[in-house]
């Protein structure tokens, strides 16, 4: 599956290899792009600066079935245009370009469930799927090294293979950084981010912050603010003892009645659902006024953004993208003023 001969770019100057040294006090203040099917008709980097962002975040997906010890991914055919190697070497390029710094988060995609249950029955079928994953990854790993990309992410939410299978990560982590010198986090979900063991080989504790706050149909920020308090303290005495900076390498919320609750929950049924957009809003200014004042808080990458509203699934008006709604502008103050 490798294919770091397979894409015509050029490697572009190593300026930015330690960066994180180098600004560690800037703050994150990232967007996740949307791949699109098709090229870019537009260059979708402008938006997001006028949004406020510094960083994006590029993730081309992979594939597995439950219970199959496979890793798809397409260099070609079948996969989208923005997550095959072109399409990320040209977002890459893209935001370099346009002054944003990039997160590469090669991201598995399970069909039918959630990627946090892949498991499989035993050892022989555990290897299968480690050997493709690591390819995969360390694939990436290369391309995201030939570009100057600034922060890698190793995984994303592998809540099964993390708890039963801990030794390969640990030597995937020491495999990429054998091919790759920027940063690296990994993407635990919001309730097994203390049970993750190898925070100490990474450069930051990542995780998706999908934390259930509040179920009324439009939270208010004081009852959001006040939901968020004994997460804040867990968090920064997380951060203390692994003398880490926290990354949320994904939050967000729907636009949509009950978007402060169990989100993962309002997705089923979201075409049902009535839109809300001060919901979305509220949700997203508590968050940010409650971590940006964390020294500890190394900011967070908003999902997600549609590139001219491409590779949406039907329902962007109620999806988590703030784009046209009220989040856009909470958004724009809060990044754009710290």
């Amino acid at each position: 599956m490798g294919f770091g001969g397979q894409v015509g770019c050029l490697c572009r100057d190593r300026a930015a290899a330690d960066v994180v040294q180098r600004e560690e006090r800037a703050r994150i203040h990232g967007i996740t792009l949307v791949a699109p099917p098709e090229p870019f008709a537009a260059d979708p980097m402008p938006p997001l600066r006028q949004a406020g962002a510094n960083w994006v975040a590029v993730v081309p997906y992979a594939f597995t079935r439950p219970g199959t010890p496979t890793v798809c991914y397409a260099v070609s055919g079948w996969q989208w245009w923005g997550e095959r190697p072109e399409g990320v070497c040209e977002t890459v390029q893209l935001a370099h370009e346009a002054g944003l710094r990039v997160m590469l988060k090669p991201q598995l995609y399970l069909f039918g469930c959630w990627t946090g249950q892949l498991a499989f029955d035993d050892d022989d079928h555990w290897r299968l799927w480690e050997e493709q994953y690591a390819q995969y990854i360390l694939d990436m790993a290369r391309l995201a090294d030939s570009f100057g990309v600034e922060l890698f992410c190793v995984g994303t939410e592998l809540r099964a293979s993390v708890a039963q299978r801990p030794a390969f990560w640990s030597a995937l982590i020491a495999q990429v950084r054998q091919v790759y010198r920027g940063a690296l986090t990994y993407s635990a979900n919001w309730d097994d981010w203390e049970a993750v063991p190898f925070w100490g080989q990474l450069d930051y504790i990542g995780l998706s912050a999908y934390f259930p706050l509040v179920q009324s149909d439009t939270p208010s920020l004081q009852a959001l603010k006040a939901a968020w308090k004994p997460h804040v303290q867990r968090l920064r005495s997380f951060s203390q003892r692994w003398q880490k900076p926290v990354l949320f390498t994904e939050f967000g919320y729907l636009s949509v009645d009950g978007a402060g609750g169990r989100t993962w929950e309002l997705e089923k049924r979201v075409q049902h659902l009535p839109i809300n957009e001060c919901a979305q809003a509220n949700c997203i200014e508590a968050l940010l006024s409650t971590f940006q004042r964390e020294p500890w808080w190394a900011g967070g990458f908003l999902w997600k953004w549609f590139p001219n509203l491409r590779g949406h699934e039907g329902y962007p008006e109620r999806d988590y993208t703030p784009q046209g709604k009220q989040a856009e502008q909470t958004l724009r103050r809060w990044y754009r003023r710290h």
